[in-house]
């Protein structure tokens, strides 16, 4: 089992201690959180080891669970790899590009291994079908949600939509070509709500749009490709899977047919694929041991997550 402690003991980093302390590939030693007052309170109520000392919880353990706020993220990880720690890092990965390349290098120097938490990536709607999206030309998400205090300081494109710009990202085999966006805010002092046009080089153009400040939560993404279509409910936990193919010769009367303007006949008909019951944030920590113990590339490895805060910066920058 490998040692972690986790730095963060907010609402997401109990959620982490948790789950960190039921798994049978971690052996949790303990956690920091800045907030001396919290820190002591979480142990006491959960009994987990609080570390007065953020040093001292590094030395003590071979993976550092970083789910602190997005601006202390470098500092945090940096300390722990310069120790020769592996990291997870919570979504995003830094506040600035800069910070993040400056992580890539220091994953290199010091040989170890880097997650980032998008869980999106492990949610099970999404995992059904990820192998059947191929090629998509045009893509549409909506991630809206009811306002919460929480994460209203970084806009919603950093807060919410990163999770379909990393999503996105790992289907579309293409570099970006150019960014519309227009963003406002509303109740916070950054952005509530964004909508970014994103065009690859290869045509591909993905609409994304998200709120903090929805009259209800939805986290939906529909794919489409050549003859197909394939929608995911995050949310939900739901998929819809409609494909096409050349209409046989003779077709039952209860066959969807489509006829063309050439004449040219297609069959729809729909794939259920199954959906397992999982716990993503529980699958994408236990991946990254996996990662470690046999020497494997990570599921989201830094550079992915560098690369979805590179588009996310840039649809920022394009308000």
């Amino acid at each position: 089992m490998l040692k972690v402690g986790v730095l963060g003991a907010g609402h997401l980093g109990k959620i982490h201690l948790r789950l960190l302390n039921q798994s049978e590939k971690y052996d949790l030693i303990g956690f920091y959180d800045s907030d001396a007052i919290n820190g002591k309170k979480v142990s006491e109520e959960f009994g987990y080891r609080y570390f007065e000392n953020i040093n001292s919880l590094i030395d003590a353990v071979d993976v550092v669970d970083i789910v602190t706020p997005t601006l202390s993220h470098f500092d945090c990880a940096k300390r722990s790899m310069e120790k020769g720690k592996h990291v997870f890092i919570e979504k995003p990965i830094t506040n600035t590009l800069e910070e993040a390349e400056a992580l890539l290098a220091l994953e290199e120097k010091y040989h170890v291994k880097g997650q980032v938490g998008h869980v999106e990536r492990f949610n099970p709607a999404f995992a059904a079908v990820k192998n059947k999206i191929k090629n998509p030309m045009f893509i549409e998400s909506h991630r809206l949600a009811e306002f919460n205090p929480r994460g209203t300081d970084v806009p919603v494109v950093l807060d919410l939509m990163i999770h379909d710009i990393d999503a996105i990202l790992s289907v579309v085999d293409s570099d970006v070509a150019q960014i519309n966006a227009s963003g406002v805010s509303v109740i916070s002092n950054s952005p509530d709500i964004a909508n970014a046009r994103i065009e690859f080089e290869n045509g591909c153009v993905a609409n994304l749009t998200a709120s903090r400040i929805s009259l209800k939560n939805m986290r939906k993404s529909r794919f489409f490709q050549k003859d197909a279509y394939i929608s995911v409910d995050f949310l939900e936990k739901k998929v819809e899977v409609v494909k096409m193919k050349d209409a046989p010769e003779k077709t039952g009367d209860f066959d969807m047919i489509l006829q063309n303007a050439e004449g040219i006949k297609k069959q729809i008909y729909f794939e259920n694929p199954d959906i397992a019951t999982n716990n993503a944030i529980l699958d994408e920590l236990e991946t990254f041991a996996e990662a470690i113990t046999t020497n494997t590339q990570p599921v989201v490895t830094l550079k992915q997550g560098t690369k979805a805060l590179k588009v996310a910066l840039q649809i920022i920058a394009s308000f």
